[in-house]
C-alpha cells in the first residue's frame, strides 16, 4: 500500500520532528509512506474574508496538485467525521480491498482548507472537536497510521 500525507507547512519543533520519524521508520513494514510538504501561503495581517479566502484557495490548488491522479483523498478536517482507530484500520483495510492501493491524506495550513479542498475529498476525517496545531494533527496522523496496521494485523499496541 501507499501512503501519501501532503501538508501545508514545515516542522519547526524537534519533538515533534522526532516523534514523526519514529512512527515513519515503524511504518516501513506496513506500507510505502511519503511526506510531501508545500510551503505554507503567507497571510497577511487582519485580512478581509476575501483576502483570507483567495489565500485559502491559492493554498487548497497548491496541496490539491500534489494528490497523485487516482489516490484515494482523506482530507483533514474539523468538520469531518470522527473515526476510532479501528474504525480508521477497517476504512484503510476496505479500501486496499477494493483495490485502492494508494491513499492520500491531506492536513491544511494553519489557517484551514479551502472549499475547493473539502469538496475533492473521497472523506473528510476529524480527529477531534478540540483545535490542534497541524504539525501536531501531522504527529497524530502517522501514528494512527501505525496503529491502524498494527490493528489489522492482529498485532499488540498499547490496549
Amino acid at each position: 500500500m501507499k501512503i501519501n500525507i501532503v501538508t501545508a507547512g514545515k516542522i519547526k519543533e524537534k519533538y515533534l520532528t522526532e516523534g514523526i520519524n519514529e512512527f515513519m521508520k515503524r511504518l516501513g513494514p506496513f506500507a510505502n509512506v511519503k511526506i510531501i510538504e508545500i510551503n505554507e501561503e503567507k497571510m497577511k495581517d487582519n485580512p478581509s474574508e476575501a483576502e483570507k479566502q483567495q489565500t485559502l484557495t491559492q493554498e487548497g490548488q497548491r496541496l490539491l496538485k500534489q494528490v497523485p491522479e487516482g489516490s484515494y483523498l482523506i482530507v483533514l478536517d474539523v468538520y469531518g467525521k470522527e473515526l476510532s482507530s479501528e474504525e480508521l484500520a477497517a476504512k484503510i483495510d476496505k479500501l486496499g480491498l477494493e483495490g485502492k492501493s494508494n491513499i492520500t491524506f491531506l492536513i491544511g495550513g494553519a489557517f484551514g482548507l479551502s472549499s475547493e479542498v473539502r469538496g475533492a475529498a473521497d472523506m473528510l476525517l476529524s480527529f477531534s472537536r478540540m483545535t490542534f496545531t497541524h504539525q501536531m494533527v501531522r504527529l497524530l496522523l502517522v501514528e494512527q497510521i501505525y496503529r491502524a496496521f498494527k490493528i489489522n494485523r492482529g498485532e499488540k499496541y498499547h490496549w
